[in-house]
């Protein structure tokens, strides 16, 4: 990845490009963004500038020797730490390698979701582990092959579970000599406060409409017209954008099942709402998450609707249609608490609660809002 090759940004590339033409290069730094606004492919840019040895002023040459490495990323001198599913108790990223060069490979602009369905964990998490803590105190401790400096490239680091991460933390506070770590995260919030207040914070803005729609014009083919109008739903973020250009399986099939609920609690359908609680919750605890993060967001945009603000609206064509007829029936009376409702759901999921009771209970209390939404009308 080069800086040329990333979507908008320029005011954060010039920032970067400048440290390393200073010489002023923070020895542990926080890339905060959301993964469509480019926060990993920033920081492989970056390490790729740093190590660069016919760098120009605004990028790396892409010729010489550790640019190519860099391309393979495989250069010595430049390191990766990402969520795994463990293995075994000694689990680390070196196992997997060789997947995560492929996905990179295939995935200019990563994230979480596409790496996890990549690693093919299924509903589990993947985790940065306390022997991938042990394996970077190992790797830190070697000369440096090529180049002056090492590079540590720590990606999705609010994943680090507790034990790695006071690990990492002791590192930033007693710093190795001439090693800088990048940690990116899309979740700052879930890092260690310490481990935050010990990095110069970069923070990666969501990208503009106009920057969005010149990437979708070049990479999808899209024309002009069309292409703005898919960036304006995107809300600043890439990897939105080109779900929107074609719904992906998963949010496909989280229509299907946002469709399926509204118009059973619309007919108070209570068996098909059972079986409806049974289908969601053998999602799993991580899809159950995704697809409550959908239903707020379908909430949100069926109110947004009623107020014929389309410049507001974030929807694919497909959701735009449903919600010609489905919108009026989420009005004051009770988008408030359909908003409550499903952040409750949200938290009782990542406190573990029972999959199927849960949802069922909520779509028992969807049936009894929409009833209040059809007396509004």
């Amino acid at each position: 990845m080069f800086f040329r090759d990333i979507i908008g940004q320029d005011e954060v590339k010039s920032r970067l490009i400048q440290s390393v033409r200073q010489g002023r290069i923070a020895h542990a730094q926080l890339f905060e963004g959301v993964d469509g606004a480019g926060a990993l492919p920033l920081a492989l840019a970056y390490a790729r500038y740093i190590q660069c040895t016919r760098r120009t002023a605004d990028d790396a040459c892409g010729e010489c020797p550790s640019c190519r490495q860099i391309s393979l990323l495989m250069h010595p001198d430049v390191h990766f730490v990402f969520p795994i599913k463990k293995q075994r108790t000694d689990s680390i990223c070196d196992d997997f390698l060789s997947t995560w060069r492929d996905y990179l490979g295939k995935t200019p602009y990563p994230s979480a979701r596409s790496w996890q369905q990549f690693l093919a964990v299924g509903n589990s998490q993947p985790l940065i582990y306390v022997s991938e803590a042990r394996e970077i105190i190992r790797k830190l401790n070697l000369k440096s092959y090529e180049s002056e400096n090492k590079t540590m490239i720590i990606w999705q680091d609010h994943l680090m579970n507790s034990e790695c991460a006071n690990a990492i933390l002791k590192m930033l506070e007693e710093p190795y000599e001439k090693t800088l770590f990048l940690l990116i995260s899309d979740k700052p919030e879930n890092l260690l406060e310490t481990i935050r207040s010990r990095t110069q914070r970069i923070k990666i803005p969501f990208l503009s409409t106009e920057a969005i729609a010149s990437a979708l014009q070049r990479g999808q083919g899209l024309d002009a017209q069309t292409a703005l109008a898919v960036a304006h739903t995107a809300g600043g973020d890439y990897l939105k954008a080109l779900e929107t250009v074609q719904l992906d399986g998963e949010r496909q099939d989280f229509f299907k099942l946002f469709v399926s609920l509204m118009r059973q609690a619309y007919a108070r359908q209570v068996k098909e709402l059972k079986k409806w609680s049974e289908e969601v919750a053998a999602l799993g605890r991580e899809g159950e998450k995704r697809f409550i993060g959908y239903c707020q967001q379908m909430v949100r945009e069926s109110f947004i609707y009623n107020q014929h603000r389309p410049e507001l609206s974030y929807t694919h064509p497909e959701e735009e249609q449903f919600l010609t007829r489905f919108a009026p029936f989420i009005n004051a009376a009770n988008v408030e608490e359909l908003v409550e409702l499903f952040r409750l759901a949200e938290r009782d999921i990542a406190q573990n609660a029972n999959g199927k009771i849960l949802f069922f209970d909520v779509a028992l209390q969807v049936t009894i809002l929409i009833a209040k939404g059809r007396q509004q009308l």
